[in-house]
């Protein structure tokens, strides 16, 4: 073969490998931007469907911060005897029950929201435990005045939690 010859062969395949390369570019760019797009659009599609259950979650957890503030819990369970220990325990069993029917709830919150609700809970129960080792307290009457005259001087946990949800659930919009 002489030159010529693999000069026009060159002539004509370098020009082909040319466009076949860029041909393969474009193809590869515009796949990747479908498969971008449709994921994207996945996404809205999941979070649209989402957002109704974490806004669901958000309003179970405060509506229980809200049931487990010690003012509103003391007001609605009445002490079933004059003993300040069945009367903490009751108080705190309903504490418990509450919160495990609300557990599932976290896997639609932020992990430091969930862990917020759950020192907020650990705090109220730890309040009425104090309370009630109090030497003020000798019966289930005077454990619900403790805890309340406790609470005048500061702010429950509840409340501090729930403020925190109600930051969170603004972020979300």
């Amino acid at each position: 073969m002489d030159t010529t010859k693999i000069i026009e062969l060159l002539s004509y395949t370098l020009p082909a490998i040319v466009t076949g390369l860029v041909a393969y570019y474009f193809f590869d760019l515009h796949t990747k931007n479908e498969e971008g797009r449709r994921r994207y659009l996945l996404n809205k599609e999941a979070q649209k469907n989402a957002l109704p259950l974490r806004l669901q979650a958000y309003e179970r957890m405060s509506l229980y911060m809200e049931r487990i503030n010690p003012t509103k819990l003391l007001i609605r369970i009445t002490p079933i005897s004059n003993d300040k220990n069945d009367y903490e325990n009751l108080i705190i069993a309903q504490i418990e029950q509450e919160f495990e029917h609300n557990l599932t709830q976290q896997i639609y919150m932020s992990d430091e929201c969930w862990t917020i609700i759950v020192t907020a809970k650990n705090a109220t129960i730890q309040m009425i435990r104090k309370a009630n080792m109090s030497e003020r307290v000798d019966n289930a009457d005077k454990l619900r005045e403790v805890v309340l005259s406790d609470l005048m001087e500061k702010q429950s946990p509840s409340n501090a939690a729930l403020a925190y949800i109600k930051n969170e659930v603004g972020q979300l919009w």
